[in-house]
């Protein structure tokens, strides 16, 4: 089954009972049993329920996946994963990631006793100066948030498997129509399907995917006994987003590749981070693992000025002022002050995330209008 059929079928069937096209909304915390342990597969709505499951087995059949699990929120995704390590473990983590990840990182397991490495891996050879006997988990974001980076995934599952290391990856952005991990040898796809899944801006979420079951059985464990779980209602509003994923994210790539474009050309623009660039250090890395390069653009300014950032972003039209990013309408974010404000200065410059970074995420309206909507704003500049 090709990508666009998978989207809407995949691991999918009509309800047994009534013939329903769309799983229904299971609004219900408990199910009756006949006899005590005997029931028809839900005990109750935090182990599981038949619109999350629908959901579960529509992500992993996207990621071509086994075993899927549904969470609140991405970083309670990430706080499942995390707690598959224990005190005295150690983690080499990209340098330029998501700030929420950071700050669970080094906020929250960092004091019971798990130690984070942040290296640049945009040469994945960088990952074994720093496995150690300690060392138990790799985790990757590809392509970064904000910097657009680019890791080859291949290559840091065969440094990971040399070392028996389990590799993570952040595939938010370039989501499964783009990339898919596992097929290149990651053991667990993390997404914020709070992005481009759900792809309307209006739900938060959560999921991961692995194909080994023992690992799998690991991560249900942890997710039916920590509890962050999502309802039913967001299960079928993400479910709903995964079956207009792939003609989404085509209109995402096409006016991301416009965009970018506009923004390479313009006077007052210093840089564009898009990998779909030649001039891209690892172009041929993304070209090789992706199928296209998103509508994830960031970019600075001439002269690296604060204000003339925070001008651009406050005076746009169209595009909106907003966290979050992959939802149908186009969003601008200043990572500085908003989504990476928990990362120190000094290590948020050491990766490039400047005052003057502005990041982008290329929405599905006209290009046309979205490209005035820039112009018009670096006139102000």
């Amino acid at each position: 089954m090709k990508f666009n059929t998978k989207a809407i079928h995949g691991k999918q069937e009509h309800d047994p009972s009534t013939g329903a096209v769309m799983p229904p909304i299971y609004q219900t915390s408990t199910y009756a049993q006949t006899s005590p342990g005997a029931h028809k597969g839900y005990e109750y709505s935090r182990s599981s329920n038949p619109t999350r499951t629908a959901l579960e087995n529509a992500i992993a059949s996207i990621e071509n996946g086994e075993f899927g699990l549904a969470f609140g929120s991405g970083l309670a995704a990430i706080d499942c994963v995390l707690k598959l390590l224990k005190p005295g473990d150690e983690v080499i983590s990209t340098n330029d990631l998501y700030g929420g990840t950071y700050r669970i990182f080094t906020r929250v397991f960092e004091q019971y006793g798990i130690k984070f490495h942040f290296v640049g891996m945009e040469n994945a050879d960088n990952i074994e100066n720093f496995v150690n006997e300690n060392t138990k988990m790799v985790w990757v974001e590809t392509p970064t948030n904000p910097m657009m980076n680019i890791i080859d995934i291949k290559k840091s599952a065969e440094v990971s498997k040399k070392h028996n290391l389990l590799l993570v990856v952040d595939n938010t952005f370039a989501t499964p129509y783009l990339q898919n991990p596992l097929d290149l040898g990651a053991d667990i796809v993390m997404h914020s399907a709070t992005k481009y899944l759900g792809g309307h801006s209006d739900v938060v979420m959560g999921a991961l995917v692995v194909n080994d079951k023992d690992l799998a059985d690991r991560l249900y464990f942890i997710q039916n006994s920590c509890g962050a779980i999502c309802g039913p209602m967001d299960s079928f509003l993400v479910l709903r987003g995964i079956k207009t994923l792939h003609v989404r994210m085509q209109r995402h790539c096409e006016n991301g590749r416009a965009v970018a474009e506009f923004l390479a050309s313009h006077p007052k623009v210093e840089k564009v981070y898009w990998p779909g660039f030649e001039t891209h250090p690892n172009h041929e890395i993304a070209k090789e693992q992706m199928r296209d390069f998103g509508g994830m653009i960031s970019f600075t300014t001439v002269g690296d000025n604060l204000e003339n950032a925070l001008k651009i972003v406050e005076n746009l039209k169209i595009i909106t002022l907003a966290e979050s990013l992959g939802g149908v309408e186009s969003l601008v974010g200043h990572p500085v002050s908003m989504t990476h404000a928990s990362i120190p200065k000094e290590e948020r410059e050491k990766i490039g995330v400047v005052d003057s970074l502005i990041r982008l995420s290329v929405g599905i309206e006209d290009k046309d209008d979205l490209i005035e909507d820039l112009k018009n704003a670096l006139e102000l500049i």
